[in-house]
């Protein structure tokens, strides 16, 4: 699935929440139901650096496509992280590098958030589509 169909989906399944605080409720039960981290993979190579919890998004490069795992400590910051990983993951560095998380705001989600979070927003996408830039600069 191309990234604008997953954004879509999102889009439309977190616009039938009408109260925005109850989206972000729905974001910390997404993260409940990810699968957690080995620990051996909580690191510093992959934490996140600019976010006041504590965050690991390990990235993986497979078969042409990149992929992410997250885990963090803050319950909210986990399932933003959870859903950014799932968005991106399955995905060619050349889509993720073309595709930020704007839509985010367009659901509500990044202006209910407080400014550090939403500055642990920006640094979730940054890492991930830096990361998918080093994938596609490796490949040519």
């Amino acid at each position: 699935m191309l990234l604008a169909e997953k954004q879509q989906s999102i889009v439309e399944e977190l616009s039938l929440i009408p109260d925005a605080y109850e989206r972000l409720g729905y974001l910390v039960e997404y993260g409940k139901n990810l699968s957690k981290l080995d620990p051996s993979l909580k690191i510093d190579q992959f934490m996140i650096e600019g976010c006041l919890s504590q965050l690991w998004i390990v990235p993986k490069f497979e078969s042409g496509k990149c992929i992410f795992q997250s885990e963090s400590d803050s319950a909210i910051v986990h399932g933003i992280a959870g859903l950014l990983c799932d968005f991106y993951s399955h995905q060619p560095p050349e889509e993720i590098i073309n595709n930020d998380a704007s839509f985010l705001g367009t659901v509500g989600i990044s202006q209910h958030l407080s400014p550090n979070r939403r500055n642990g927003l920006s640094k979730i996408v940054e890492f991930i589509q830096h990361f998918a830039q080093s994938c596609q600069e490796n490949q040519d």
